[in-house]
């Protein structure tokens, strides 16, 4: 990393790397198993992300129609405000696309599920997974997850049933999905009704309360709303998204499908063995818990602790935790508000003035307004970045191991270690001192070791 001969003054660094990716050093620890493998047969990532890419084409070519041709300064329509295209946008789409407008519309509702577009008010931008499309599976593989997700919204819901009962067999469908996946083959929609139906009955039981005021008419109560129709439209809600066909009486997951269930299915199991109890924690408590966990597991906590809460008051506890002391609980605070997105977009950037929050509040702004991931660093000035990259060595420092103290000096901005001391010392952050007094006594070079330390002690005695 550093040159060993005393007389090399300028203590060169090496390539600094990506800010995004040093405020993740502090997580960086061994895991403690090894991560789990999908069930046999399942296609390679970059197969799954080819039939990803295969199903959301008609998405993603509207999505860079509108990218090309609506950008700001252009003539053209923006979205009503709830998403949905003006119809005079999406004739135009149309026309210049060779489809129908219902079909415009189509892969445009599309698109916003995926995350390729998303929408702000009365506008709507390309989302950083339209950015990435090409070149990055895992951003495809998410995007079709989130459609995936989203499968109740995709094709429209019965009109004709009551919307309790609809609810109950959205509830109800992981189940019969972690069925369909665990049976790795085609199954009976009979037999998936009768799973469907137990699992109704068994939601209903667990929601038994005493009931208080007039109750409804029994006539139009859910138990009376026939299943088979509502299973029938589940069924072709997945279809249409791609996570299972549905022929001759039979439904099969698709490869897609049945990898995506599959996640789901670790997802719960991780959260499951995660620390007891971080779900009902606060913030603060919860942040530490995950601390220890990969990120991908952490992820799946974020995701548990926000489902327990309304969101409101579940960023405005993160936000109260990221105000902290602790460096470490700052950068996982932001990790968390990511899994939230963008109805944390007003408040984190309501915070984007304050000295300890300012930096990554910036970096969440710029990667939710669609920056490249490798490139979202860019938004910081060199003070900003400076300030992030002292925060991340404190929380490195109080959390971490010296191994990672010391490859933390590859994601300064600064070429050289002089040039890294001296704009420390002129950001002012409150750990400085301990800082730089840990990341001496990590390193190993002692002519590095030693620039350190006397940039430590000069920054105590206030001197020069």
């Amino acid at each position: 990393m550093t040159s060993r001969n005393p007389r090399d003054s300028r203590l060169r660094l090496v390539r600094p790397r990506p800010l995004a990716a040093a405020s993740r050093a502090v997580t960086q620890r061994r895991s403690r198993r090894p991560a789990p493998r999908p069930p046999e047969g399942t296609p390679a990532p970059s197969e799954l992300a080819r039939m990803a890419r295969s199903g959301l084409a008609g998405a993603a070519r509207v999505a860079r129609w509108a990218d090309s041709a609506l950008r700001p300064g252009r003539d053209g329509a923006t979205p009503d405000g709830k998403g949905a295209l003006s119809e005079a946008t999406a004739e135009r789409a149309a026309g210049e696309l060779g489809l129908t407008p219902a079909q415009v519309r189509a892969d445009w509702d599309t698109a916003r599920l995926a995350g390729l577009v998303e929408v702000h008010g009365d506008c709507a931008r390309p989302g950083w997974r339209l950015r990435a499309w090409n070149r990055d599976d895992s951003a495809v593989l998410r995007g079709w997850v989130a459609l995936f997700d989203a499968w109740s919204l995709a094709y429209p819901e019965p009109t004709d049933r009551e919307p309790a009962a609809v609810a109950e067999v959205v509830s109800a469908m992981p189940q019969v999905l972690s069925f369909l996946q665990l049976s790795a083959g085609p199954v009976p929609v009979e037999q998936l009704l009768d799973l469907l139906e137990q699992r109704v009955t068994e939601l209903r039981t667990e929601r038994c309360e005493i009931p208080y005021g007039p109750q409804p008419d029994p006539a139009v109560e859910p138990a009376d709303t026939p299943l088979p129709p509502l299973l029938d439209w589940a069924l072709h809600a997945l279809a249409a998204v791609g996570a299972l066909t549905c022929a001759d009486g039979q439904a099969t997951l698709t490869p897609l499908g049945s990898w995506a269930v599959w996640v789901k299915l670790e997802q719960i199991c991780v959260a499951a063995q995660s620390p007891a109890g971080n779900i009902e924690q606060p913030a603060e408590d919860m942040l530490r818990g995950c601390a220890q966990l990969r990120p991908n597991a952490a992820r799946a906590e974020y995701r548990a602790w926000l489902a327990a809460r309304p969101v409101g008051s579940a960023v405005t506890e993160l936000l109260d935790a990221a105000r902290g002391e602790d460096a470490l609980l700052r950068g996982l605070a932001f990790e968390a508000l990511r899994v939230v997105g963008a109805p944390a977009e007003p408040d984190v950037r309501a915070v984007a003035d304050r000295t300890p929050l300012r930096p990554y509040a910036l970096l969440w702004l710029a990667e939710h307004e669609g920056h490249d991931p490798e490139d979202v660093h860019e938004v910081l000035t060199r003070e900003e970045a400076t300030w992030l990259w002292v925060d991340t060595a404190a929380a490195v420092a109080d959390h971490g191991e010296a191994p990672l103290l010391v490859r933390h000096l590859e994601s300064a901005v600064q070429p050289t270690v002089p040039a890294l001391l001296d704009e420390v010392r002129a950001v002012g952050h409150p750990r400085t001192v301990q800082v730089l007094v840990a990341l001496a006594a990590a390193h190993p070079d002692p002519a590095l070791a030693k620039a350190v330390r006397r940039a430590a002690f000069q920054v105590h005695t206030g001197g020069s």
